[in-house]
């Protein structure tokens, strides 16, 4: 699989964000894109979920499903973590992998297979019963990434993902990050600083309206 964007542009509110991004990204590769506050980071990977209009230009993936938008073919982790704090642990990500259509494996206990892996990848199995409202923020981010273990899906946008995670937890969504592309997955990536994927490509997005550069690692 390939996704690839040319020269895409995104307005918002009457302003130009961005202009001129383009890229390529392969199975098994990652892209951090990185700028400024305010550059369009976020949006870059709204647009490419299928959350924002395109303004000019154009993306898609090669190789993936024909029927399918890239955005129903990736999991997008925003900043924001859409828990419902009534639910427990479990149940709230139950609910994203029925949303994202994860099927059923219950195991002889009763206990969906999927949802027990992805608990226990997030460190997250202790907690399965307790109300999302009692988590710290760091369980709270770990809970929102256990759907990336949850349900396959080739394509990952993830929105600063070690966001409120400490070191034992970035450490462990690096690996799961590094399975991914193994696998033949591909992420993209907005960031500050590493996120753990040594040898990933960077894409530098200037100031609002300005252009986009693409650099090695």
């Amino acid at each position: 699989m390939r996704l690839h964007a040319d020269n895409l542009a995104c307005r918002r509110g009457g302003r130009t964000v961005f202009t001129g991004v383009g890229f390529t990204v392969a199975s098994g590769e990652a892209l951090l894109v990185t700028g400024r506050n305010g550059a369009g980071k976020s949006t870059l990977l709204r647009l490419l979920a299928g959350l924002l209009p395109v303004a000019s230009g154009r993306f898609g993936c090669e190789g993936g499903d024909p029927e399918r938008s890239v955005g129903e073919q990736a999991h997008y982790v925003g900043h924001l973590d859409a828990l419902k704090p009534g639910l427990s642990v479990r149940d709230n990500l139950a609910f994203w992998t029925a949303w994202t259509g994860g099927r059923a494996e219950r195991q002889t206990d009763g206990i969906d297979k999927a949802l027990a892996e992805a608990l226990a990848a997030l460190t997250l199995d202790g907690l399965a019963d307790l109300p999302a409202a009692y988590l710290s923020a760091g369980q709270r981010r770990r809970l929102a990434l256990a759907r990336l273990v949850a349900v396959p899906r080739p394509v990952w946008l993830l929105d600063e993902p070690t966001a409120a995670l400490d070191v034992t937890a970035q450490a462990a969504l690096a690996r799961l990050m590094r399975d991914h592309l193994s696998g033949g997955g591909l992420i993209v990536a907005a960031t500050h600083g590493p996120i753990g994927l040594d040898g990933a490509r960077e894409l530098r997005i200037g100031a609002p309206a300005e252009t986009a550069a693409e650099v090695s690692a």
